[in-house]
């Protein structure tokens, strides 16, 4: 984990400019995008030789403070805080069983149940557990599909049609699996869905290598559905706090919208 630590500090010290920082820099050009290791260490209130040991993985005993200053110093958002602590303190991480995944009837019969909504269950290796029959349909498949959700973003084409803003979807969909990494490291199955992802597509592997990390529980996502066209639908995740990692996730649109009519008439043509 130490070398994902560091792997994550330095992307996060290329994405942030000097400017955003209140660094100066005086007119001097610069090699290089971002901020360099002393500037950081600087904003943080350390040496330099202490960041360096930490960024390159020497340094295993950060405390609450010194995370803190790193996590101020780089701007960390609140799921990157989260994903830094879990890089910086992996013995701290709960282990779960890493085997299939089992989704509780209960979940099932709760998504089943909305009728006006669509709705699926995903698991935390993105693996698509159920949902109800406009749940499938709004992504289109078939209520007996169990696909990978992250492999159908980057791997399937119809997909790039389907979601209009697809860039933003395959950012989300990469930043989830950095999270659910950190989250569970020993989850074997996890690791070798992010390595065939990494092969089999260059837009992972290009959005992977920049350290996306963030939990999008709400969102407005726009599709354009083969069947009925453009649709606005207001998205909100939910964690199943006795599965971690599982979320069901609920689709509506604004009613009397026309995306709620395209929606009704959706569920009208796979009824």
């Amino acid at each position: 984990m130490s070398e994902q630590l560091g792997e994550f500090l330095r992307s996060r010290r290329a994405a942030l400019s000097p400017a955003e920082s209140g660094v100066p820099t005086y007119g001097t050009p610069r090699r290089v995008p971002g901020l360099r290791r002393e500037e950081v260490a600087r904003l943080a209130g350390m040496s330099v030789n202490y960041y360096t040991r930490i960024e390159q993985g020497e340094s295993h005993q950060m405390s609450d403070s010194v995370m803190e200053a790193i996590a101020n110093a780089l701007r960390l958002d609140e799921s990157e805080r989260l994903h830094l602590l879990r890089l910086a303190w992996p013995a701290q991480v709960t282990r779960r069983e890493t085997g299939p995944e089992v989704v509780r009837a209960s979940v099932l019969a709760l998504a089943e149940s909305s009728t006006d909504q669509a709705v699926i269950v995903v698991g935390r290796r993105t693996d698509l557990l159920g949902g109800n029959r406009l749940g499938f349909a709004l992504l289109g498949l078939r209520p007996d599909e169990r696909p990978n959700m992250a492999r159908q973003v980057f791997l399937e084409p119809a997909m790039r049609d389907l979601v209009v803003d697809w860039e933003r979807e395959a950012r989300n969909a990469a930043s989830y699996l950095r999270m659910a990494s950190s989250d569970q490291p020993d989850d074997r199955l996890l690791a070798e869905l992010i390595g065939d992802l990494s092969i089999r597509s260059a837009d992972f592997a290009r959005i992977w290598a920049t350290h996306p990390v963030a939990e999008c529980l709400h969102s407005v996502r726009e599709y354009d559905h083969p069947l009925v066209g453009r649709m606005t639908l207001n998205e909100e995740s939910l964690r199943l706090p006795d599965d971690p990692g599982q979320r069901i996730i609920f689709s509506g649109a604004a009613p009397g919208s026309d995306s709620a009519d395209r929606l009704r008439l959706l569920d009208s043509l796979v009824s």
